[in-house]
């Protein structure tokens, strides 16, 4: 009985051939459709392969062979032979795997995916607006990283500045209850800018709020954009959650198409307009992600931040989301170059008892995981990066938070200063103050 050909055969083989054409000097591209059919586009443009000839039928049967069920419908094409190859060959999701040199292609891929793709696109922001985002992420959740947000807004808030927290947690909004009673949340949120947006109508929508609920000492504040708005009758959530994460196409002819991470930036973007117009501009702005592989943390971390924390807790299940995590940035070094240094590990709900064991063991842990995407010259190369395993101002180097079992009782809700408990300074001094490193400087004059 022959064996099936699987999704994973099918691309390994698919990559195979690619790679035969890549060293015979062709610039190819490996397309993988919604379905993970493949098919080979071979550039011929500057280079001949004539399409009529016996090699071409011979790799086209191969390639058809070698993929089964998962051949592309027509599996190996010509550069010449599409509408528009640029669209194609130059795509900005390209994963370049090798580049041209000498006699060699380039081999790249590039993957159509549904849901994803945008742990691979690079920001959408200017740099000046992501330098004062910072996306705090956990690959798990219950990992604390709401409760985090939360403590990191109001001590930042106290060193004078104004604090916007955007809960992007659409799927189990979290923070947003930390900060706000429900009842006195904005009429809109996050969701419904998106929405909106998608029929051009988000002008007038009421985002923010000014949170009552953290008591803040001094001229500092900290603002709410939450994921959905004032809860009412008649307003529909999870109508508008089915209805968001799809690339748009462009609003008007012959525009640019709206894919789902711009969509999410003009909305943070516009929540901070809102601050701004009501107070001040925000120095920092704290998005607290959707946890998992998901297309809000996949815009949050990569596109949107300039500084994403992520979140660990020390075992198997999570070290191998981020495995997955960051085998994805490994695939396109250029991009991890540009994230790597954006990134900081935090070791989240550490045990207090034998704490500095703990955390050198998870370091170690972290440090190969960042390997994956560190240059590989270490000392030889003045310019390459790559931190010492032991090197605290490292991207692998985890902040920690500590553990108490005090903290699983604690309801924020009904402890109206939970946050000046003796139990919460003890878990969070070291993160609050290792943070604050990382955010850019306060200056009155900023705003």
């Amino acid at each position: 009985m022959m064996q099936a050909i699987r999704f994973d055969d099918a691309w390994q083989a698919a990559l195979r051939l690619a790679q035969t054409q890549a060293d015979a000097g062709f610039d190819v591209v490996l397309v993988r459709d919604l379905l993970g059919r493949a098919t080979l586009l071979i550039d011929d443009r500057s280079a001949s392969f004539d399409a009529s000839s016996v090699d071409w039928e011979r790799l086209r049967e191969a390639f058809d062979n070698a993929t089964g069920p998962f051949a592309g419908l027509e599996p190996v094409q010509a550069a010449t032979g599409l509408f528009a190859p640029d669209s194609v060959m130059n795509s900005a999701d390209l994963a370049v795997l090798q580049k041209r040199d000498g006699s060699h292609g380039q081999l790249a891929l590039l993957d159509r995916a549904v849901i994803g793709i945008d742990w691979l696109r690079p920001a959408v922001a200017e740099s000046s607006e992501i330098e004062r985002r910072v996306t705090l992420y956990g690959f798990k959740g219950g990992v604390g990283r709401s409760t985090a947000t939360a403590v990191l807004a109001r001590y930042l808030a106290e060193t004078g500045r104004c604090v916007l927290v955007v809960d992007l947690d659409l799927e189990s909004p979290g923070v947003s209850a930390l900060l706000e009673d429900p009842a006195q949340l904005p009429n809109h949120g996050v969701l419904d800018h998106l929405v909106e947006a998608g029929v051009g109508n988000e002008s007038g929508l009421d985002l923010v709020c000014r949170s009552s609920a953290l008591s803040v000492k001094g001229n500092g504040e900290v603002w709410l954009a939450p994921a959905g708005g004032r809860p009412r009758p008649g307003y529909e959530y999870l109508s508008k959650l089915n209805r968001i994460y799809t690339d748009l196409p462009p609003a008007l002819p012959g525009g640019e198409g709206r894919p789902f991470a711009r969509r999410l930036e003009a909305a943070v973007a516009a929540c901070e307009g809102q601050v701004a117009e009501r107070s001040r501009r925000p120095d920092v702005v704290l998005l607290d992600s959707r946890a998992g592989m998901h297309d809000v943390a996949a815009a949050a971390i990569t596109q949107l931040a300039g500084l994403a924390l992520l979140f660990v807790v020390d075992n198997p299940h999570t070290w191998a989301g981020y495995e997955m995590l960051f085998e994805q940035w490994e695939r396109i070094p250029v991009r991890a170059r540009a994230l790597r240094e954006r990134l900081k590990m935090v070791a989240a709900m550490l045990p207090q008892a034998d704490a500095d064991e703990r955390l050198a063991r998870l370091r170690d842990r972290a440090q190969e995981l960042f390997a994956r995407i560190y240059d590989d010259e270490q000392g030889a190369d003045p310019a390459a990066f790559n931190p010492a395993p032991d090197d605290e101002d490292a991207p692998h180097s985890p902040i920690p938070i500590l553990f108490s079992t005090d903290l699983i009782g604690l309801d924020a809700g009904r402890t109206r200063d939970w946050l000046d408990l003796q139990l919460i300074q003890a878990a969070y001094s070291t993160f609050l103050s290792q943070v604050e490193r990382l955010v850019p400087p306060f200056r009155e004059d900023a705003s």
